[in-house]
């Protein structure tokens, strides 16, 4: 397997396949870099690199104690790209994925970057505050943490449907899908996955958004029963200069995985990629 080295020691897994242009894909909470994998496997075909890494503390990455915020996982995400050197990046990333793409732009700069694509992304706040009174009520992530350290199991099968939208009337989400989310999610240690919900609820990217100067498509579903698209990507689109904003009509949070989204999404981001 391959790995990257964090500058705490970590290693971080990643996927690397196929050659040409590199498209760098960053995956959502509590899942894992093989949530990405049709995606991977269109660009592989279809002439260009694609990697994908595991998250600290799930998956095939190491588990450490310290490092769950999204300080530490856009720095990982940055050994990742320097232990490929990869450059002319298109960065992809989904959910928390989509925050660990805007603060490695952030911190790290566009020098790497030749566009970014943020899918069902957190940015700029999750968390509901007098300044951000569309985000969600601390409850709602402190009912998470008590799912992941009570009965995480049972939690992330819960999850699964509002996830998919496999709890809306009509659903085509298959208990094969659901199934693939539970055991992804199993994967991640419970440490991790209990200090990521303040990583991804709690972290203020409004200035990591100013820094895009790279061609931004932003695509997000109206039905997103796990990040609110009035308090995520209606925001960033207007903060981020020039973005692309799309909105699929009925779609859930992890889109990409649901058939009756997922060829649309697929075909949204080649023609991005390749234009």
């Amino acid at each position: 397997m391959a790995f990257a080295t964090a500058k705490d020691g970590t290693r971080i897994y990643f996927k690397d396949w196929g050659s040409g242009p590199p498209v760098v894909f960053s995956h959502g909470w509590p899942l894992i870099a093989d949530a990405w994998d049709p995606q991977l496997k269109l660009m592989a075909d279809n002439g260009f690199r694609a990697v994908a890494h595991d998250r600290r503390g799930g998956g095939r990455s190491d588990q450490p104690w310290r490092g769950n915020d999204l300080d530490t996982y856009a720095d990982d995400l940055a050994a990742v790209i320097e232990t490929l050197d990869l450059r002319d990046i298109v960065l992809v990333g989904h959910s928390t994925g989509g925050g660990e793409v805007t603060r490695y732009i952030g911190r790290h700069g566009t020098d790497r970057v030749a566009k970014a694509v943020l899918l069902g992304a957190i940015p700029p706040l999750m968390l509901k505050t007098e300044a951000n009174p569309e985000g969600l009520p601390v409850e709602v992530f402190d009912e998470i943490r008590d799912g992941v350290l009570t009965d995480r199991s049972q939690y992330y099968e819960d999850l699964s449907a509002a996830f998919y939208g496999a709890n809306r009337e009509g659903s085509t989400v298959s208990q094969g899908i659901r199934d693939e989310f539970w055991l992804w999610s199993m994967s991640v240690g419970i440490k991790g996955a209990h200090d990521c919900v303040k990583a991804f609820s709690e972290t203020d990217l409004t200035e990591d958004l100013k820094k895009f100067d790279v061609p931004t498509l932003i695509i997000h579903g109206d039905d997103d029963q796990i990040v609110p698209i009035v308090a995520s990507a209606e925001k960033s689109s207007r903060i981020v200069e020039d973005a692309t904003f799309k909105v699929y009509s009925g779609a859930p949070h992890g889109l990409s995985m649901v058939p009756e989204f997922a060829e649309r999404f697929n075909a949204d981001l080649l023609e991005f990629v390749r234009g």
